[in-house]
């Protein structure tokens, strides 16, 4: 059984010359970018990728805690998102899949554990199809890897899509770093602008991903349960997680957090064990 869990439940270092410090977080020079990340704890590498129109606070704020007490945990921002600026470049995720891998190079972290939710758990697996040799591990939480793993009506919204729908707590983290609305306006297009033009990914490129996998997901997310249990079966060696609630419920993510919901603790132990595994 490659199962790590089902859960029923009710309630809901190295731097190179290129790498400078500033504020609380660095700053590395990756293909042109000047991406912001921060490091937390010790132990084997751990790269954090947030979602789409996030900060690495906003996604992984009340989980990353808990996942520094046993891993160094590197932090990013991707292009345009919270710190690091945006430049002009198209912004996709085979790109910020290789400004991990250029970040990682930069650190003289020869391999490290992926973890990404949402748009990040989407350039998380182009992470390991377009640099395997620096991937142990890889968690991909509440992602498709192609269009029909959304719940019915998704893509239909998303050509809907207005600035004045994007989440309050995203525009007030985004301009509480930068108060530059016309650059979290930017922000927004671009992600936007991204999904509106995604594009599947291959099954048998699923299926070529060698490293261990954890897919997790809400069983009310916007990805569908059958297909977290289709990227599941299709990858050689993963294993699935499905908890209860919406997208990013199960890590508290900042904008679905409720009175209940454990903020993140529920999925820790399950992430943790694959981890250690």
């Amino acid at each position: 059984m490659r199962y790590i869990h089902l859960l029923f439940i009710c309630i809901m270092t190295t731097t190179s010359s290129s790498i400078q410090a500033q504020s609380s977080g660095k700053y590395a020079h990756v293909n042109g970018l000047k991406m912001y990340y921060e490091v937390h704890g010790t132990g084997y590498p751990l790269v954090l990728i947030h979602g789409g129109g996030s900060t690495l606070q906003t996604t992984f704020g009340r989980i990353l805690p808990g996942l520094a007490n046993s891993n160094q945990v590197i932090a990013v921002e991707m292009q345009a998102h919270g710190h690091t600026s945006d430049i002009n470049r198209p912004m996709t995720f085979e790109q910020d899949a290789d400004d991990i891998a250029e970040l990682l190079r930069q650190l003289n972290i020869k391999k490290a554990n992926i973890f990404g939710f949402s748009n990040g758990a989407s350039t998380t697996l182009f992470v390991a199809m377009r640099h395997p040799e620096l991937v142990n591990k890889i968690i991909v939480a509440s992602t498709m890897y192609n269009k029909a793993g959304t719940f019915p009506g998704f893509w239909d919204m998303m050509k809907q899509a207005t600035f004045e729908g994007m989440p309050q707590p995203y525009k007030d983290a985004f301009l509480e770093i930068n108060p530059d609305k016309d650059a979290l306006y930017a922000m927004y297009n671009r992600d936007v602008t991204r999904m509106q033009n995604f594009k599947d990914i291959q099954q048998y490129d699923i299926a070529a991903i060698t490293a261990p996998a954890l897919v997790m997901c809400g069983n009310q997310d916007v990805v569908t349960v059958e297909h977290a249990v289709e990227m599941f079966r299709t990858m050689k060696n993963a294993q699935l997680a499905i908890f209860p609630g919406g997208h990013g419920d199960y890590i508290g993510e900042l904008t679905t957090l409720k009175p209940g919901n454990a903020g993140g603790l529920v999925a820790l132990p399950v992430i943790e064990t694959f981890l250690s595994l």
